[in-house]
C-alpha cells in the first residue's frame, strides 16, 4: 500500500470507528456529508471485510440514499437523529430490494419487496442501510456460520469466533464497518457476540421494539434490538426504533421515556447493585469471573452499594430448552416439510421441538413463572443484577461450540450459552457491556439485568461500567 493510500486508510479508520452519536452530529451540522461517511465506510469494508466475512450483502441503493439525505440537509430539513449513519441489518430481517437469505440455502436468492418495521424506523430516523450482516441459518446458534456465506471471524483474533447469532453485526461494529447494528436475541444472540467482539448489545423487553414481520406473532422469547460501540449509541438507536406498531401485537408505550438521557446520566448514590458470578451453574473461566467481579465492584466508586450473592437459575436450563423447542416449531412451522434441506443445527432443533410433550411445555411454563417470582423478590431488595455474559472466551472459529468450561467438559453442547439463555426467560431488559480483556487480549462482557421495563436503569449502569472499564477497539 502506498503512503497516500495508507494515510487515507488510517483516516477512514479514525472516522468510521467514532461513536455513532458523534458521526450523526457531524452530519446534522453539515461538517460531514452522508456521502462522505458512506464512502469511507465502504472503503474500510473493502479493505477489512474479506478477512472478517461480517457484511454479506451490500445495499446497492445506499449511495442514492446518502445523496438524498445530503440534499435534504442542504435544504434545511431535519433528517432525523441517525443522520447518515451506516447501519447493518441482520440477514434474518427483511430489507426491501436487498437479498435476504436468513443464512439458509432455501432462501439464497430471496429478495423481499418490503422493509421490516425496524428497518423502516431506522430509515425514518435518517440512517442509511449499508447492507446485511452474517448470521447462522435462521439465527440458530451461538457461532456465526452458514452454508450460504461461511464463517464470520472475530476482529480481535481472526482465528476466533465472533459469537452468534448476530455475529456479523458485532464483528462489523468492532472493525468500523458500520455505525449501528440491528439484531435479534432468543437465547443471547445480541449479548453473546457483543461480549465476544467487545461492543455493546441490548436485549430490550419484549414488545418494546416491534418484530414485524414474524412467523410467530405472539413470541415473547425472541426480541429485536440494537448493538453499537458505546452505550449512548445503543440508547440513540433504541430511541428511534422503539414504540408500539399496529403491525405487531406485543407493545410497550414509550411516551416520556428518554433512553439517551439515561445513558448519559450518572448512577444515583446508593444504587443497590448485586453481583452473581454464575447464575447458570455451569462454572466460569477464572479470568472472566475476575474481570466481571472487578467491573461490578468499580461501581462503588460512583456511590453504588455492591453486594456479591449466589443467584442460582440452574434449575431453569431445561425449561428454556423446552420453550426454545416450541419456538423452533412455531417459527419454522411452514418449512417443516423442507427439514431435510436444512442445515444440521436448524434441523436438529426443530426435531427436538417436535418431540416435546404438552406436559413438558406446561412444566417449562411453570418454571418460567418461578423465575419471574424470584426476580420480583430480587428487585424488592436490589436495583440491578450483574453477572458474566459468557462463561468462556471466544473459541476457535472452526469449532461450532467450545468443548469445556473452566477446564471441565460440558454436559451438553448448549451449556456454554446458559448464562444468557436462562435470563431470556425473564422478559427483563439485559445489556452486555465490555468490561475487560482476558490473558489472550480477548474481550469480556458483563451482563446487566434491570427491573421490568427498566431499560433506562440498564443503560445508566452499562454506561458507568463502560466509563470505568473501557477496552477500546481491535486493530484489524
Amino acid at each position: 500500500m502506498s503512503g497516500s493510500a495508507r494515510q487515507r486508510s488510517d483516516a477512514d479508520v479514525e472516522l468510521t470507528t467514532r461513536s455513532a452519536s458523534e458521526l450523526a452530529a457531524l452530519v446534522r451540522a453539515r461538517k460531514l456529508t452522508a456521502t462522505e461517511l458512506l464512502a469511507a465506510t465502504l472503503r474500510r469494508l473493502k479493505e477489512v471485510n474479506p478477512r472478517l466475512n461480517a457484511v454479506v450483502t451490500i445495499n446497492e441503493q445506499a449511495h442514492e440514499d446518502a445523496r438524498a439525505l445530503d440534499e435534504r440537509l442542504a435544504g434545511g430539513e431535519d433528517v432525523g437523529p441517525l443522520a447518515g449513519l451506516p447501519v447493518g441489518i441482520k440477514d434474518v430481517t427483511p430489507v426491501a430490494n436487498v437479498r435476504t437469505t436468513f443464512g439458509s440455502p432455501l432462501y439464497a436468492d430471496y429478495v423481499p419487496d418490503e422493509d421490516a418495521e425496524v428497518v423502516r424506523r431506522f430509515r425514518a430516523a435518517g440512517a442509511v442501510i449499508l447492507g446485511k450482516t452474517n448470521t447462522p441459518e435462521f439465527a440458530t446458534g451461538g457461532n456465526t456460520f452458514n452454508e450460504v456465506f461461511g464463517r464470520t471471524r472475530n476482529p480481535w483474533d481472526l482465528g476466533r469466533s465472533a459469537g452468534g447469532s448476530t455475529g456479523g453485526g458485532a464483528a462489523a461494529l468492532a472493525a468500523g464497518l458500520i455505525a449501528l447494528a440491528e439484531g435479534t436475541d432468543l437465547g443471547g444472540s445480541l449479548r453473546i457476540p457483543a461480549s465476544f467482539c467487545g461492543i455493546v448489545g441490548l436485549r430490550p423487553s419484549p414488545g418494546l421494539v416491534p418484530t414485524h414481520p414474524s412467523e410467530f406473532a405472539w413470541d415473547t422469547l425472541q426480541v429485536t434490538g440494537p448493538m453499537a460501540r458505546t452505550v449512548e449509541d445503543v440508547a440513540l438507536a433504541l430511541q428511534c426504533i422503539s414504540g408500539p406498531s399496529e403491525r405487531a401485537p406485543l407493545a410497550q408505550p414509550v411516551h416520556g421515556r428518554d433512553f439517551v438521557a439515561a445513558a448519559r446520566s450518572v448512577i444515583p448514590r446508593g444504587l443497590r447493585v448485586a453481583y452473581s458470578a454464575d447464575v447458570a451453574g455451569i462454572g466460569v473461566d477464572e479470568g472472566i469471573a475476575r474481570a466481571c467481579q472487578g467491573a461490578a465492584l468499580s461501581l462503588s466508586d460512583a456511590g453504588a452499594t455492591v453486594h456479591e450473592l449466589a443467584f442460582d437459575l440452574a434449575f431453569a436450563r431445561p425449561a428454556f430448552l423446552a420453550l426454545r423447542g416450541h419456538w423452533m416449531v412455531a417459527q419454522q412451522f411452514a418449512r417443516i416439510p423442507l427439514i431435510e434441506r436444512m442445515g444440521t443445527n436448524l434441523a436438529g432443533n426443530i426435531r427436538s421441538g417436535l418431540q416435546l410433550t404438552v406436559e413438558s411445555l406446561g412444566e417449562a411454563e411453570q418454571v418460567r413463572g418461578r423465575v419471574w417470582e424470584l426476580f420480583r423478590d430480587f428487585f424488592s431488595r436490589h436495583d440491578c443484577l450483574l453477572t458474566p455474559c459468557m462463561a468462556v472466551a471466544p473459541f476457535p472459529v472452526e469449532q461450532n461450540y467450545p468443548d469445556a468450561i473452566a477446564g471441565r467438559p460440558m454436559a451438553t453442547y448448549v451449556d456454554w450459552l446458559a448464562p444468557t439463555f436462562v435470563l431470556s426467560l425473564t422478559g427483563l431488559p439485559i445489556a452486555s457491556v465490555p468490561c475487560g480483556l482476558d490473558a489472550q487480549g480477548l474481550p469480556i462482557g458483563l451482563q446487566i439485568i434491570g427491573p421490568p421495563r427498566g431499560e433506562e436503569r440498564v443503560l445508566a449502569v452499562a454506561a458507568a461500567v463502560q466509563r470505568n472499564c473501557g477496552i477500546g477497539l481491535p486493530v484489524v
